[in-house]
């Protein structure tokens, strides 16, 4: 028997598009279409996991950071020339775990001639995997790295950020602790977008009993704030005045708090229900290029005692954000 392959027909030999058949591939092309959903959904970092740890795999044995001996292999045959090879006798303890959107990277210290290449791998990782370093930690006997995981997709819109118990939500798995870390500082070359992250912390402060002071030397976007809301500076004289002020109102506050009947030690603002103040300083190294020698270092150590007096006390979490 022979099949004449160049006129077969599948429609001639039983195969129909019925209603049935129609429904039967909708539905297997539904189940296919579900099946990669759910795979991205849910085993996609699965995926990165096992990547991830390759590439920390051969970081290690593309830079040689093992310890190996050479080994004879032994033949069946004595007549047979014996074969060496490299056999690993010492390989570093690297700990990789994906928690809540962040990598934690932990380094084994053992006081080896390879200690000091471990304690620098944020230039790395961060090129390597494609994450933003958050945290560098040294514990005892090992280091941990923390780096933010797929930044374009842990990014979040302007509305979505917001100003709730003393955090500030700048992505979904990155918030900064305003409270606890008082001071902050934006850095950027020319048109990264640092203004406008400003304006963004600016737009999701305002939701809040926050007390804002902003001081913008180029009188530009931040300037023109001063058309809807108050405490906005912009000139020499005026900003200098301002954070002479914004001190004044510290120590005054600090004061305040002591003779509060709910004071307590160890408690900040938000314990006796007060606001946060935060001072914006858009420019701040260009700003004090256009100053002389005297009034930079008058300056200057204002707002040392700015962030020393907001760091102690604790009672007004002072940002100084500042832009390069």
């Amino acid at each position: 028997m022979r099949t004449d392959w160049e006129h077969f027909s599948l429609l001639e030999n039983g195969l129909t598009l019925s209603p049935y058949n129609f429904i039967t591939i909708l539905i297997a092309t539904g189940v296919c279409a579900l099946v990669a959903f759910l795979y991205y959904r849910f085993c996609y970092d699965s995926f990165k996991k096992l990547l991830h740890r390759q590439k920390l795999a051969r970081m290690v044995l593309e830079n040689k950071w093992y310890e190996a001996d050479t080994v004879q292999d032994s033949v069946f045959f004595t007549d047979l020339q014996s074969r060496s090879r490299e056999k690993i006798v010492w390989f570093p303890k690297i700990y990789y775990q994906m928690e809540k959107g962040l990598l934690h990277i932990r380094c084994e210290i053992t006081l080896g001639k390879y200690q000091d290449q471990l304690l620098r791998l944020e230039d790395k990782l961060e090129s390597g995997l494609y994450c933003e370093l958050t945290d560098k930690t040294l514990h005892d006997g090992y280091i941990e790295y923390t780096l933010l995981y797929d930044m374009i997709a842990n990014r979040i819109t302007i509305d979505e950020v917001r100003a709730e118990n003393g955090c500030l939500k700048l992505m979904k798995n990155l918030i900064w602790e305003y409270d606890a870390l008082p001071h902050a500082l934006i850095a950027g070359g020319t048109g990264g977008g640092k203004t406008y992250f400003l304006l963004t912390l600016i737009e999701a402060l305002l939701h809040t009993n926050a007390v804002l002071y902003i001081l913008d030397p180029k009188n530009a976007d931040l300037a023109d704030l001063g058309t809807v809301m108050g405490n906005v500076y912009h000139t020499k004289e005026e900003m200098i005045d301002c954070v002479n002020a914004f001190y004044e109102g510290m120590v005054q506050r600090s004061e305040e708090m002591k003779q509060h009947p709910n004071y307590k030690t160890g408690e900040n603002y938000a314990y006796l229900g007060l606001p946060p103040c935060f001072l914006i300083f858009d420019e701040y190294v260009a700003f004090f290029e256009m100053l002389g020698t005297k009034e930079s270092v008058s300056l200057l150590s204002q707002l040392k005692k700015i962030v020393m007096l907001g760091r102690q006390v604790e009672n007004c979490p002072l940002s100084s954000v500042t832009t390069t």
